[in-house]
């Protein structure tokens, strides 16, 4: 099994931290988006990252990944069984891959995209904008949702994947939940960041 993107990806993140959870073996291709490599574009057709290849069968998607993954290693459950808690496992990742991700990447594109990969200067009014205007009603929605370890059903799931993998790439930037305002949500992705699944996906060559 080959997965091909850079773990500086939140959705390369995404599968290398079901992967670990699962204790699958995978031989990780740390390339970026729109590499010309004909196995990965076989994979992927339009680009993007992460692609899947495993043993002859190609896909793309993090979310499909997942999906694929969580049925051929069922255990541990990475997608509740339970229909509700199934249903808000699939709107957390839908908010951490389209609401919440796009905002907390700005930071991470001025601080470290910016200076270290593409040799641009940081716009910081565009940090200051994100922090203080644009993640503030996503924290409060989040830490208004947090009871607990986990978001759904008790257990460690995709919810959680794809709600914390993100801010992996805020703290990149030097930011992180404020713990005075949001104190639920910072000891939330505290947690979750630090279990050994995620430690072994952010410690993933980034390539």
């Amino acid at each position: 099994m080959k997965l091909y993107g850079t773990s500086l990806s939140p959705y390369v993140r995404k599968v290398l931290v079901v992967l670990a959870e699962k204790g699958v073996e995978v031989q990780h291709v740390p390339l970026r988006f729109h590499d010309p490599d004909p196995r990965f574009r076989a994979a992927s057709p339009f680009g993007k990252i992460p692609a899947l290849e495993d043993e002859g069968f190609f896909l793309a998607d993090s979310s499909a990944i997942i999906q694929y993954l969580d049925r051929k290693h069922p255990e541990p459950a990475m997608l509740p069984r339970e229909a509700r808690d199934l249903g808000r496992a699939i709107w957390f990742d839908e908010l951490g891959d389209t609401e919440l991700f796009p905002v907390l990447i700005k930071p991470f594109v001025q601080r470290f995209l910016r200076p270290q990969l593409m040799n641009q200067p940081c716009d910081e009014a565009v940090v200051a904008r994100c922090m203080t205007e644009e993640l503030p009603r996503l924290f409060d929605y989040l830490d208004g949702q947090v009871d607990g370890p986990f978001l759904v059903g008790g257990a460690f799931s995709l919810a959680d994947i794809s709600v914390a993998t993100g801010f992996h790439n805020l703290h990149l930037a030097g930011e992180a939940v404020d713990p005075e305002r949001w104190p639920r949500l910072a000891s939330y992705v505290t947690g979750i960041l630090e279990r050994p699944s995620f430690r072994t996906a952010i410690a993933a060559r980034k390539g």
